[in-house]
C-alpha cells in the first residue's frame, strides 16, 4: 500500500479515481444519522461494484473508512450529505481513506512479503481428512473379511 502508517494499527492512503459512466463504483454507509458502527459517525465503503472505477483501480476495499473526498473532511456529516458530496465531486476524485491493518500471525518480521510463514489451514486439514478416510476404508475392508 502506498499510504502512511497511522497510530493504532491503521494506515491512511490517498486514492485517486476517474469516474466512469456508471459512477465511482462503490456504495457508502454511515453518517451522523445512520451510524454503521456504534458511536462512530464516519463514512465507510460497504460494497464495491465489479468492473466499476474502484474495482478496476484495485486499492479501495470494503470496510475502508473514507476520511475526505477532494480534500473535504467527511467527519460528522449526515449520510445524505456525504452522498451528495460524492455525486458532485467531479470526474477525478481524490479519496483519503483509513484502513485497519491486519494482524500478523507468527513472529514479528517473519516473511518479507507480509506473509506469516505458517501453513494454510487446508494444508493441515486435507491430508488429515485423507488419512482418516483411508483408515475407515481399511477398517471396513478388514471387518468384511472376518
Amino acid at each position: 500500500m502506498n499510504g502512511s502508517v497511522a497510530s493504532g494499527g491503521y494506515s491512511e492512503e490517498i486514492i485517486r479515481l476517474a469516474r466512469r459512466p456508471s459512477g465511482l463504483g462503490f456504495n457508502i454507509v454511515g453518517g451522523t444519522d445512520q451510524q454503521y458502527i456504534a458511536n462512530d459517525n464516519s463514512i465507510y465503503v460497504s460494497w464495491i461494484k465489479k468492473d466499476g472505477a474502484a474495482y478496476l483501480d484495485g486499492r479501495l476495499q470494503e470496510g475502508d473508512k473514507i476520511l475526505a473526498i477532494n480534500g473535504k473532511d467527511l467527519k460528522d456529516l449526515r449520510h445524505k450529505d456525504a452522498v451528495e458530496l460524492f455525486r458532485n465531486a467531479g470526474y477525478y476524485v481524490s479519496l483519503k481513506i483509513q484502513r485497519r491493518l491486519q494482524p500478523q500471525n507468527g513472529p514479528v518480521g517473519h516473511g518479507a512479503d507480509g506473509e506469516s510463514g505458517g501453513l494454510p489451514l487446508a494444508a493441515i486439514l486435507v491430508p488429515g481428512l485423507a488419512l482418516a478416510a483411508t483408515a475407515v476404508w481399511i477398517l471396513l475392508r478388514y471387518r468384511q473379511r472376518m
